[in-house]
């Protein structure tokens, strides 16, 4: 079939990257978003502008901002089938208070596990959620839509398609083609390291186009293997090879009832009532425990098991911003008198490697500069999927109009909508999100319609607009969606100024950098915008009047 490896490996190259390079667009791209998704969000909910804050007292703050919580509507409403008769009206039982921040977090994140009377699966709890101002404990409304690590994030490594986990599986498979892909076009490319410094904007645009392919490819190359590769291991025992709740299911509980009484971390909850010590003499002594070891004693997170009954436990996690590994150095407590049970051990060399390789991928740790290079890595992948997408365009369009095929015109606006398309969607969430009023029922399912709406748009824009590629042209959808992007990026920024009053003179001068920062980044994109539809702009005229010059000549 093929007179070379070589050959074979270009087919393996060009035929994976087309099928499933519009998942890795996404994922490549709202990867290198989700890095700022902190950011994103304090942008998005104006509420929740203001400096990040260490984990606040439990007795003063937390402790009744749990006593509050309750399980939403639509919680109660998706347990109901799983239980036998009635649902409570009101949940008392207890099964654990959770509270998580980050050291770019001004916000606190809640989690209350209740446990359900007559409930088919005794162990199965019902979840109620909720996000608090840590210098008050107030509640901030859950109907706003947290953009960034709410959206932008779950699209990068599952598309938001939640039945069955569907997302995360086509991801993990497109990520695992990837590296097949990266592989075969090492072997298509012998000469690496000289297209690391090959660029040539000025050749033919196929040839310029390629030259860019090749460059962002190999400039980023570990980034692409890394970062595929730890995706897909940190999904693997969750969601690809669950054995432990699946195959194994018994063996799996038998171990946590072993480790239960290995650990002194009760498993089940005793069935008698006992009060709760002062945790935050708990979280002081951790701390304590932490600093005498050389370790930032900032707390990340702080858990409380089995609250209300004798088995009852604290564990109160370390942040652990200080270092790239996902660590936790857990130390837990007796909740009911306030003792040490325990103290993480250190961990064995492979837990030691899992957690460097998950904190690596998922970057908590304080590294700003890390972090942008982290970006430009994200987009150096999209701009080599994009680039790909162009060059298989250009190369077959002209030979596809000979023969009257519409292939190339399909797959060009397919490429226009996961290239441009994509970038609208984003800048058209973005300005929903100023847009819509605060009062708006459902605020944030609408901000989530209005992204996917845009980019339905610019899926039927780039097919109606790609009748030039079926004649060997270039498509102008290109060109119009491209100006579409630095007109909707400039607008909101200024609608960010209208709405909120938080222009960039006034961020900047008062060093808040997550709010200015995507200010400033949206300019940036507007500028690159219009200098890319300029070119374009050019690049069309010119071949359109050569394409008229030819046309004229042979008649």
């Amino acid at each position: 079939m093929f007179n070379s490896f070589r050959q074979a490996m270009a087919w393996l190259h060009t035929w994976f990257g087309l099928v499933l390079g519009f998942v890795l667009m996404a994922a490549f791209f709202f990867g290198a978003l989700s890095v700022f998704d902190r950011e994103i969000d304090r942008w998005a909910i104006p509420a929740t502008r203001i400096e990040p804050q260490p984990m606040p007292s439990f007795e003063k703050v937390l402790r009744p901002a749990f006593e509050r919580m309750q399980p939403n509507k639509e919680a109660i409403d998706a347990m109901r089938p799983r239980v036998n008769g009635p649902m409570p009206e009101h949940f008392d039982k207890v099964a654990s208070w959770s509270a998580y921040t980050t050291h770019r977090d001004p916000v606190l994140a809640l989690y209350a596990g209740y446990q359900v009377p007559n409930a088919k699966d005794p162990e199965e709890l019902i979840w109620a959620y909720a996000t608090i101002d840590p210098r008050d404990g107030s509640v901030l409304p859950d109907d706003r839509l947290k953009i960034g690590s709410g959206f932008f994030f779950p699209l990068h490594y599952g598309l938001t398609l939640d039945w069955k986990n569907l997302g995360i599986w086509i991801v993990g498979f497109s990520a695992l083609v990837m590296l097949a892909a990266l592989i075969s076009g090492v072997v298509m490319h012998r000469k690496l390291f000289r297209e690391f410094f090959t660029f040539r904007p000025g050749k033919a645009r196929l040839r310029s186009v390629l030259d860019l392919h090749n460059l962002t490819g190999v400039v980023a190359l570990p980034f692409h293997f890394f970062f595929a590769l730890t995706g897909l291991l940190i999904f693997a025992g969750t969601y690809y090879f669950p054995v432990g709740h699946t195959q194994l299911h018994d063996l799996h509980d038998l171990h946590e009832r072993t480790e239960a009484q290995e650990t002194g971390l009760p498993h089940q909850r005793a069935g008698v009532a006992a009060g709760l010590a002062s945790v935050d003499a708990m979280v002081a002594q951790a701390q304590q425990r932490w600093q005498a070891n050389d370790k930032a004693g900032d707390v990340g997170f702080l858990v409380l098991q089995h609250v209300g009954d004798t088995n009852g436990y604290v564990s109160v996690y370390r942040a652990g911003t200080d270092r790239i590994a996902l660590v936790g150095d857990g130390i837990h407590f007796n909740a009911g008198n306030g003792k040490l049970i325990r103290e993480d051990p250190a961990a064995t060399p492979v837990a030691r490697m899992s957690e460097f390789l998950t904190g690596l991928h998922l970057q908590h740790f304080r590294h700003w500069l890390l972090r942008w290079l982290y970006v430009l890595g994200g987009l150096a992948g999209a701009v080599c999927i994009a680039t790909g997408f162009v060059f298989f365009v250009e190369k077959r369009k002209r030979q596809h109009a000979q023969q009257g095929s519409q292939g190339a015109r399909i797959v060009d606006a397919l490429a226009v909508t996961t290239v441009t398309g994509m970038v609208l969607a984003t800048l058209g969430i973005l300005i929903a999100n100023r847009l819509l009023p605060d009062a708006l029922p459902s605020r944030g399912d609408w901000e989530r319609y209005a992204f996917w709406a845009v980019w339905a748009l610019a899926l039927v824009h780039a097919g109606l607009r790609g009748a030039p590629v079926a004649r060997g042209l270039s498509n102008p959808a290109w060109r119009e969606q491209t100006w579409a992007i630095a007109v909707l990026a400039v607008a909101a920024v200024a609608l960010n100024w209208i709405t909120t009053g938080d222009h960039l003179l006034r961020t900047l001068s008062q060093g808040y950098w997550p709010v200015a920062g995507i200010d400033l980044f949206l300019l940036c994109t507007a500028a690159v915008a219009m200098i890319v539809a300029r070119k374009l702009g050019q690049r069309a005229h010119a071949r359109q009047l050569s394409h008229s010059q030819n046309e004229n000549a042979h008649a």
